[in-house]
């Protein structure tokens, strides 16, 4: 694997997973602004979960795909 391939495929991977973590502390930010409640703070915090879940199973079949299934 030459190195900008490698640079390019962790710089996806760790630039995802910086946004993730941004974003987790913007769905706090806006929750407590907005006197959200524990309910609402939920429901923002399981569509940002669907996203994040979504973007592992993407991961999981790139990774199946490239070797073969299992």
């Amino acid at each position: 694997m030459a190195l900008d391939e490698w640079m390019t495929e962790w710089g996806v991977t760790l630039g995802v997973g910086a946004l993730m973590a941004y974003m987790i502390f913007i769905v706090w930010e806006l929750a407590r602004k907005h006197q959200a409640g524990k309910y609402g703070t939920f429901i923002l915090y399981i569509a940002l979960a669907m996203g994040i879940i979504g973007f592992g199973i993407k991961g999981v079949i790139q990774y199946l795909m490239e070797h073969g299934g299992l």
